[in-house]
């Protein structure tokens, strides 16, 4: 006996429509859960939000941070003197010194690196919006060749620069130590002023970054001035540091390394 054509398309769709019903009930279900009553489609997500979280996160730790140095400051005084005590408080004052956590004072040479305030339809032919505006490396240059050239001390946006300090780019802005900072871009170095001045002019990446202030209009601006720094207040301990592997470790069959950029890393002389 032949089954009609009509009772067989009844019958398909018999099976096929709570089929559907089933997948599109798990899947208004899945949406609820994962919104919690609130709209998905207006959640302030990804890495914009991420990072405003993670700022308010570093002011309340800043805060924090300050009220327990004041606490020990608080028991260290009431701590009775001795010789031991004498030598361990020289001890401390040496390596805070040693690690930028004591305010410094003297000449300083200022420099400030800015965005060349173009827009996508003013570009000049041939030039992309990464060229107009001031990049991670750009920063790391300056640094860099005032380090060398035998700065003391140095701030980046008046935040203090210590050996564990990192510069990065998050499109146009700089994240330093957990805050986020717009353009322009300040980088305060305390030291021998003609050295550290000879040290930019002579600096082949600081160079390379002039000639697109000449040809494009990014800010480039220098000046020897007398400042003071207040200490670095931040944490000192390495959270996501790792072991170094052996330099006779090879990678695994199949995978290719990166090469890592060429950069120097932003990091005061011992």
């Amino acid at each position: 006996m032949t089954r009609s054509p009509t009772r067989a398309r009844r019958s398909v769709w018999t099976v096929v429509v709570p089929v559907i019903t089933a997948i599109a009930g798990l899947l208004f279900a899945t949406s609820a859960v994962t919104a919690r009553g609130t709209d998905l489609r207006g959640a302030d997500v990804g890495l914009p939000a991420l990072i405003r979280d993670q700022a308010s996160a570093v002011d309340r730790g800043t805060r924090a941070n300050a009220a327990l140095r004041e606490e020990v400051r608080a028991m260290e005084a009431a701590l009775p003197e001795s010789a031991e005590l004498a030598r361990l408080r020289r001890e401390q004052a040496e390596l805070e010194k040693a690690g930028g956590m004591t305010a410094v004072a003297g000449p300083a040479v200022r420099v400030s690196l800015d965005d060349a305030g173009l827009t996508a339809d003013s570009l000049p032919e041939g030039v992309s919006v990464d060229d107009v505006v001031v990049h991670q490396q750009d920063v790391q240059a300056v640094v860099n060749a005032l380090w060398v050239a035998g700065a003391e001390a140095m701030t980046i946006q008046d935040q203090r620069v210590i050996s564990t300090s990192a510069v990065r780019c998050v499109g146009n802005t700089l994240i330093l130590g957990g805050r986020v900072y717009s353009p322009p871009f300040v980088i305060t170095a305390i030291g021998d002023t003609r050295a550290l001045q000879a040290g930019l002019d002579a600096d082949p990446a600081v160079a390379l970054y002039r000639s697109y202030v000449d040809r494009l209009g990014l800010g480039y601006q220098v000046e020897h001035l007398d400042v003071e720094f207040g200490g670095y207040t931040g944490t000192v301990d390495l959270d996501h540091a790792r072991p170094a592997r052996s330099a006779t470790t090879t990678p695994p069959r199949g995978r290719r390394v990166p090469r890592p950029p060429p950069a120097a890393p932003l990091r005061p002389p011992a």
